[in-house]
Formats: structure tokens, sequence, C-alpha cells
């Protein structure tokens, strides 16, 4: 009897998926142990081996992780509950697990493009709708595979009493990115029996998950590794510099050991007063410094996620620090990533980066507290009440809100010069996303003549949407992928009037992703002209109509 072509072999047991619209998929395959109990802020280990065929036909549950406005909810999907459960702990620690497209074809040694999400790698799952591979598969004629990794506090934690000493990969601190070195591997012994090549894999990844291509790109594991882990790098919206590779005032993206020290001290002292173990931080430190090593570890593992999230949210962000950083710790992230690359210490491999052009749009909430605490958000409406207007938005009737229910009266008019909507806005993304970006493309290009980067221009939202967001963080993945169906932007970017030229151009710039994952440079026909290596770079725009490409 003939194997179905749905039933595939991996190391660890066969598994059973789909078949929709030309592709094959396989969902919620697990890569590694649930990270859970003693596993918890360790590297991960290998799966066990499962009897008979496993089905691999729905996406694993996501990583642990605080409700957002991008989801996952309380189902693991684009739904209602995105907008119930923001700040509430969601998800589950047993997330381990990865899904794999292809097209429904027999041809073999496809290249491979593996994308790691993004959300400021506290949040993200692989079973959102901008993420489905299977367009990107088709068009690129490719295997996609995206993977959940662990994130925020579970993912990158940088406490002294959980390194034993033994193990240099855990005591990195680094589980996320080691979540994502485990991917790797995966793919390295498995992706040839669903079609791909293991000598031509492409990193992908947007915002965090450019930040996480990056932290790849240098990490001395993944350096040292043979055969290499991966060969092409896609850096979208990212990049991994420190206060001193960036110009003055800058947002670095990788922050000092200091930060992660201090930020692991206070989340265990916070624990420890919410116990009641202690009336103060001070009390609590000292309380901390009588148990041992054993003890503090056991006792951070007692804690569920929706009890490390409160002290978070509610201790740890009003201290600055809530947010997540890599760990610079010289095993698993390059101490420095910039100098590693000056020194010729990563992976010589091409890189093709993007940036769209109004990246600060999708960060109004910071002007609250940048370049100063003390300020106020650009967005007038909650999140919540944010989220129930764009998700049941119609963009074919007429607007049924202004910029002024939208946006706070002092950014107005948007196009003030230095105090309105767009420049205020327009100066964090430079702060944060092009200085970060240019810094690492400029040491690259340094070392190696194939780095090309472009700009995502296209900004024909219906209005209002078209100013609040332009050409926001993130949009370019609506076209990358060719997903324009349910998801948190979906609704307020899309409508008849602007379709064709939005197909238009999403198929072009899936034909120039495919042209890189296969032969490393992104030039392609569809392009209709040349697309030069950085510092030059391409504009993606369209009209209403029809793709519109340029070069500067």
């Amino acid at each position: 009897m003939t194997k179905s072509p749905l039933v595939r072999d991996t190391v660890y047991g066969l598994v059973e998926g789909s078949e929709t619209a030309g592709t094959y998929s396989w969902k919620g395959i697990p890569f590694a142990k649930p990270p859970v109990g003693p596993l918890r802020w360790k590297a991960p280990v290998e799966p066990d081996a499962w009897a008979g065929t496993r089905p691999a036909k729905t996406f694993g549950p996501s990583s642990s992780q605080y409700g957002r406005l991008y989801g996952p909810g309380a189902n693991n999907r684009y739904d209602e509950t995105i907008g119930e459960t923001l700040n509430q702990a969601v998800g589950s620690e047993d997330c381990l697990t990865l899904n794999i497209w292809r097209p429904a074809h027999n041809e073999r040694d496809l290249p491979v493009i593996y994308f790691i999400y993004g959300g400021s790698n506290v949040s993200g799952y692989t079973a959102d709708p901008l993420y489905d591979g299977a367009n990107l598969a088709k068009a690129a004629n490719a295997v996609v595979v995206t993977a959940n990794y662990r994130l925020g506090i579970l993912g990158w934690l940088n406490m002294p009493a959980l390194k034993t000493g033994d193990d240099p990969l855990s005591d990195s601190g680094n589980f996320g990115t080691l979540d994502q070195i485990q991917v790797l591997k995966f793919i390295q012994r498995n992706i040839a029996n669903f079609g791909g090549n293991p000598g031509n894999i492409t990193v992908m990844g947007e915002s965090a998950g450019a930040t996480n291509t990056f932290s790849l790109l240098t990490s001395p594991v993944v350096v040292e590794t043979r055969p290499a882990l991966f060969h092409r790098a896609v850096p979208l919206s990212g990049g991994l510099g420190t206060a001193a590779d960036l110009p003055p005032d800058s947002i670095p993206i990788i922050l000092p050991d200091a930060y992660s020290q201090a930020q692991s001290a206070k989340l265990l002292t916070s624990l420890l007063i919410a116990d009641g173990k202690a009336a103060d931080d001070e009390a609590a430190t000292a309380y901390a410094a009588t148990l041992s090593n054993a003890q503090t570890a056991d006792y951070m593992r007692s804690k569920s996620p929706a009890e490390l999230f409160k002290q978070l949210l509610t201790k740890l962000v009003p201290a600055g620090l809530g947010g997540t950083s890599h760990i610079a710790d010289g095993t698993v992230v390059a101490n420095t990533p910039i100098a590693a690359i000056k020194a010729g210490k990563y992976m010589k491999v091409p890189v093709l980066a993007g940036n769209t052009k109004d990246e600060g749009r999708l960060f109004f909430h910071f002007l609250a507290v940048w370049p100063k605490p003390g300020g106020k958000s650009a967005m007038r409406i909650s999140d919540a009440d944010r989220f129930k207007l764009m998700i049941h938005y119609d963009p074919d009737a007429a607007p049924t809100v202004t910029l002024s229910d939208l946006i706070e009266p002092s950014y107005l008019p948007i196009d003030a010069p230095e105090t309105g909507y767009h420049a205020r806005l327009a100066q964090f993304g430079e702060r944060l996303f092009e200085n970060n970006s240019d810094a690492i493309l400029n040491a690259l290009k340094a070392m190696q003549p194939e780095v090309w980067h472009y700009r995502f221009d296209w900004d024909k939202e219906p209005a209002p949407w078209n100013d609040v967001y332009g050409a926001v963080h993130l949009l370019d993945l609506f076209f990358v992928f060719g997903n324009f169906g349910p998801s948190l932007l979906s609704n307020v970017i899309g409508g008849k009037a602007n379709e064709s030229g939005r197909l238009a151009l999403s198929a072009v710039m899936m034909k120039s992703v495919g042209a890189f994952a296969r032969t490393g440079d992104p030039n392609t026909p569809e392009l209709g002209m040349n697309w030069p290596a950085w510092p030059k770079q391409l504009h993606f725009d369209a009209s209403l109509t029809d793709k519109q490409i340029s070069v500067s």
C-alpha cells in the first residue's frame, strides 16, 4: 500500500497532516519536551518518541504570555476573546511545537523558510492567521516552518539562583533563543522528509523575530555548529544594537546585563512580598539571601504563569523592568552582536532586510514614557475599545470613525511639524527601528556584498486608518505571507478599493522572498527592475490598482 503524502516520518515518529487549496500542512509537531516543572528555565530537551501516527492537523497551544491586542486570546486563535483577555495569563507552558507547509506536489529539495513571529518577545503565536504559511509556500515553491517559543520572563531570565554551573546553555538565560535553535536542529534532521533541503534554510523574522534572527546570526553556539543550521537571513523591522553602537538618543534593542539582573531580582522580591514573606524590597532581599539556590529555584518553579505575570505587570513594569532583552552571555547570545559581525564571528550568509516607512505608528502608547515619563499616549481610546472597533470594521462602508475620535488632541493636527502625530511617531520609529537596523546592516555590508534592503511604503488603507497607521510596523507581513484574511489589522487595511493593488504587490513580494530563499538574491523578473545591494534600497508600494516599485 502506498503511504499517503500527508503521512511523513520524523525521527520521533510518524505525523499525519492535512491538504487544503494546493498545500499540505502539518501542525502542532513537538520539537522539544514541554518546558514545565524542573524543565522550566532550562534549555529545551528533545521530545519523547511516539508510537503509531500522530495527528498533526491543529496548532499547538501558544506560549504562556499575558494577553495583548495581538492575541492569542483564550482560544489560541483570532477571535473576540482577544479583547477580553488583555493583561491576563493566556497560553500554555506546554507550547514547543512547530508547523510545516509545502506545495501539494512531489518536488523535493525545496528551499526552507523558517519564520519567527514578533511581539516584543513577550507575545505572539503561530496560530495567528497572519502567519499561515500556505500562500507563501505556494508562491515561493518552498517549505515554510513556524514555531512557538518561550516568551517574556519564561523565555529570557537572568536569575543567578537558576544557574547550576554544569550547563552553559541553560545558564545563559536565553531560553527563547535556545528554543529557536532547537527548531533549526529539528529542521536539519527532519525537513528532507517533507521535501525540504536541509542545506538551504532561510531564517526570517519580523520585529522581535528580526532581533531573534540577528541573535541567531551572531550566536557563538550557532556559528560553531556544523553542518550550518541556516544559510540565509531575512530580518524585517529589527536590529540588535547596544547603546554604544547607535547614534545619541537612540533606543537600543539589546540592554546591558545590569538590566536583566535587576529584572530577575525585582521579580523574586515582588513574589516574596506578595506571599507575605517580607514587607518591602529591602526585607525581601534579605529573606532571599537566606535561601539556597535550590530553594530559590524550587520557589520560582512553583509559581504559575498568572502569578509571574501579575508581578511583572504591577511591579516590574512601573519600575521600568517589564521589557524583554536578549542576555549577552557570550555563549548563546554574542556579548556584542554588532562587534561580533565586525570581527567576522557570525554566520556569513546573504541577508535581505526590510523596514516599513511608518514603523512608529504602531507604538503610540510609548509616547507616554518616551522621550521621558509623564507624556501622553497618542491613542485616546483603550486597547479593548480599539480591538472591538477594528474586529467589526467594514472597510467598504462609509467611515464611522474620525481622527479626532482616535488621536489625542495634543497630537493634532496630525501633520503639525514636531508636535503632530506623524512627526512624533516618525521620530520614535527612527530612534528605535531605523537606527538599530542601519547600524547592523552597515556592519554586515563592510564584511560581505550580499546585503539587500527594502522599504515598504504602501499606505492605501481606507480613511482615517491611512493616517492612523499608514505604512505601519508589521504591515508588510500581510503582503509577504499573502494573507489578508482575519487578523488584527485586516479589516482596517482591506476593502475592495485597494484590493487589486494590494494583491499585485503581495504577489511580487512573495516571489522575491522565494527567489532569495532559493538563490540568496532577491532579484526576480516580476520586480521589473534590478534590486541593488545596500545602501541602495527597493521601495515596495502600490496604487489602488497595481504595484509601484522603485529604487532609491
